[in-house]
């Protein structure tokens, strides 16, 4: 390896962005609407794409159209506050020229409204991967090869943030190093999934990072 990591790969909403427990609430009140019989559904659907979501789980027309009714209306108020210790984490990263992307099942409609939220945020990415830019959901590499891709380096050289089961899953599928934060599920239920489990990204650096992965 000329460079460890390669690049830094980050899932979205329960990684960067303080929202799974927004998404929980939200879903499990669509799921009350149009019941699905799925237990714990809103946690089981966490890192799929809304399509996906749509597909498996309201294929009938007219609740369909509601689900995304109800979730429009609910993203639309959301503040997508961004976690403690990201922005510094990423300058970090850049300092030591590790390329980042995000990779994320969100649609480019809510990536529009929280760039709007935090308009400097994305110049701290070199890509961004969303929903419209894959065809198929996590826990499927897809979205992880497409990253590593587009930012021109070796997957298995990368690490993957992720904070769900269906995310890490996809990570590790891609052949990439993980780390999951634990925002959304324990630290012990992510440890089987991931190299290494940390709360947040306060006080990490790219230099604390490889030692983290590397020890």
């Amino acid at each position: 390896m000329n460079r460890f990591p390669s690049a830094a790969l980050f899932d979205l909403d329960g990684v960067l962005i303080d929202s799974e427990t927004i998404y929980t609430e939200i879903w499990s009140r669509i799921e009350r609407a149009h019941p699905t019989g799925i237990d714990n559904f809103a946690l089981k659907i966490k890192g799929s794409t809304l399509q996906r979501i749509l597909d498996k789980y309201f294929p009938e027309p007219d609740i369909r159209a509601d689900v995304v009714r109800m979730l429009n209306d609910d993203e639309q108020s959301m503040p997508f506050p961004i976690y403690n210790g990201v922005i510094d984490f990423l300058k970090s990263l850049r300092n030591a020229e590790v390329p980042t992307a995000i990779v994320t099942s969100s649609n480019e409609m809510k990536m529009s409204r929280l760039y709007e939220m935090h308009p400097g945020f994305p110049d701290l990415f070199d890509t961004i991967i969303t929903a419209d830019a894959i065809t198929k959901s996590k826990p499927d590499p897809e979205c992880y090869l497409t990253a590593a891709a587009r930012l021109g380096v070796n997957v298995a050289d990368a690490v993957v943030f992720e904070d769900s089961f269906n995310g890490l899953m996809a990570g590790r599928a891609a052949g990439a190093h993980l780390v999951a934060l634990s925002t959304t599920n324990t630290a012990e239920s992510l440890a089987k999934y991931a190299d290494a489990v940390i709360p947040s990204f306060i006080g990490l650096t790219a230099r604390s990072l490889q030692e983290l992965l590397l020890r």
